[in-house]
């Protein structure tokens, strides 16, 4: 019961230490969902990202180091570690893994764009896709209204699928990345 009304998942941090492997492998025994993570690989990562001696965005499987020779022979060393006990071993620092996971296997979430104009995909500044909502699947467009600000669901007429131009009724049921125009009786004065 506890576990499907409060689903879990570990981050078995620090997996790129001795013997973190055994440790991962007993929890999944136990039945938990169980993601390897590396923060403060994480963290180092993001920090050479600022300073301009890596490419790297969150969830990458891989990084690229630029001009290495502007780097000293312990930040070039630190970054191959990394690269050899995380990324080769785990595909990544798993901290991104675990928030998707989280969201969007436990929590069964998914992520819709509304937008203002749907030929430009751009809000009322011109803004390309500049908001992104997580909401529950099964949400229907008029909840999505809702969801955006509660005047647009009291109102609301139609939304529109800015891929396919189609009309959607109020029932339509969003789905993972739909990009939607909501059309209300506030937004046309």
């Amino acid at each position: 019961l506890r576990k499907t009304s409060k689903p879990l998942i570990v981050a078995a941090n620090k997996a790129d230490r001795e013997g973190a492997d055994k440790n991962v492998e007993r929890i999944r025994e136990a039945g938990y969902l169980v993601v390897p993570t590396c923060a403060e690989a994480e963290l180092a990562l993001r920090r050479a990202t600022e300073a301009g001696l890596v490419d790297y965005t969150p969830g990458d499987k891989d990084f690229k180091i630029n001009n290495p020779e502007k780097l000293n022979k312990s930040q070039l060393g630190a970054l191959e570690r990394i690269r050899e006990k995380v990324f080769k071993k785990y595909g990544g620092t798993g901290l991104q893994e675990v928030l998707n996971t989280a969201f969007y296997s436990l929590l069964d979430m998914i992520t819709v764009y509304p937008v203002e104009d749907a030929e430009k995909l751009t809000n009322h500044q011109g803004h390309v896709l500049p908001d992104c909502f997580l909401v529950p699947k099964g949400t229907t467009a008029k909840q999505f209204a809702g969801v955006i600000h509660t005047e647009l669901a009291e109102s609301f007429i139609h939304a529109i699928d800015a891929r396919s131009k189609r009309r959607l009724g109020d029932t339509y049921i969003l789905e993972d990345n739909d990009i939607i125009q909501i059309v209300s009786a506030k937004s046309r004065r």
